[in-house]
């Protein structure tokens, strides 16, 4: 049977339990859980008079592993533990020679590598090595579908609901940038009124410049429910405030809608637990605009709709085009859409 990976939160369970692992190899594409497990490790290991000592942090530019391993064999100093914490370790070049050290780890030492955009070969000799001896952790980015369920378990845990259209509105404008949306939720926290523990689309376009009248989401809406006036008032919105409303993200949220809403057509179960679970969405709510859409839009008008947003992502990158402006290629397309 294969040995199940642990997450994340996992990871800070034992840490929060004072149970500790000789080195964790932090790795992978999404930076923000390697911060997370090395940012803990760093201020809650030691206590402030012990890290004077037994606090090592050095940066893999900066470093060989000759140096790396050196420093993990010093034994602490007045203290049980030493921390010694590799950041950007994918610069470190013969990291394989870790190895040699990983077969006999000093057990007072905590090491800590912080393994950015990529991840190690599983089938080589460190990987085995760090398995058998501490945690080798990837770090995986999220789907598109998953980020309302980082949102509403992050304020989940600061004791903080949100509204489904203020999270449709976060994911949309922030998007899967982990350590940029849990800035923009600290903020919403910090921010609430006295007494409230309700995050809002008004208490977001307040706070986060995001309209709840005029986005991405409401123009996903607008197009769903086939509203002309309303899809038109947005793009005109968008047309007069570029800088918040870039024409690549809009076509980015409708190409990835009317993807998953031809997928949605091979779904067995045409409910919205059904959709939900052949889509991958996080809850069945989430189906609830794929299934009005199906209503509207057949298979074969959802096809040409794919190519109609193919061609205006070439035209607003200039190809085939010296004149068109962002505005007009949006209208053109939304009218294609509706018609």
């Amino acid at each position: 049977m294969a040995k199940q990976e642990l997450t994340s939160d996992d990871i800070l369970k034992e840490l929060r339990a004072k149970q500790y692992r000789p080195v964790y190899y932090l790795m992978g594409e999404e930076p923000y859980y390697i911060d997370v497990i090395s940012d803990y490790i760093e201020g809650h290991v030691l206590t402030d008079t012990e890290k004077e000592f037994n606090l090592t942090v050095v940066y893999g530019a900066d470093v060989d592993i000759a140096t790396i391993i050196n420093a993990a064999k010093r034994y602490p100093m007045m203290s049980e533990h030493q921390v010694v914490i590799v950041k950007e370790a994918q610069s470190v070049r013969g990291m394989e020679e870790l190895v040699y050290y990983l077969q006999k780890p000093l057990l007072s030492t905590i090491l800590v590598i912080c393994h950015k955009h990529g991840v190690l070969d599983r089938r080589k000799k460190l990987a085995t090595e760090i398995e058998r001896t501490g945690i080798l952790f990837e770090s995986k980015k999220l789907r598109d579908a998953q980020l309302p369920g980082f949102i509403t378990t992050y304020l989940k845990r600061k004791g903080v609901d949100i509204e489904p259209k203020a999270t449709a509105m976060l994911t949309e404008f922030v998007g899967a940038d982990l350590s940029r949306m849990a800035g923009e939720l600290e903020k919403l926290i910090i921010t609430l009124p006295k007494g409230t523990t309700r995050v809002t689309p008004e208490q977001i376009e307040r706070n986060i410049g995001i309209s709840k009248d005029y986005n991405n989401f409401e123009l996903r809406s607008a197009l769903v429910e086939k509203d002309v006036l309303k899809a038109n008032r947005i793009i005109k919105y968008f047309e007069e405030n570029p800088k918040n409303n870039p024409i690549q993200m809009t076509l980015s949220v409708l190409f990835g809608f009317f993807s998953n809403l031809m997928v949605a057509y091979y779904a067995p179960e045409k409910s919205e637990q059904g959709v939900a679970s052949y889509l991958g969405l996080k809850t069945p709510w989430q189906a609830r605009e794929y299934l009005a859409a199906m209503r509207r839009y057949s298979g074969v008008k959802t096809m040409q709709i794919i190519g109609e947003i193919r061609n205006a992502d070439a035209l607003s990158k200039g190809v085939n085009n010296s004149s068109i402006s962002n505005g007009d290629i949006l209208r053109e397309l939304i009218f294609k859409i509706l018609h």
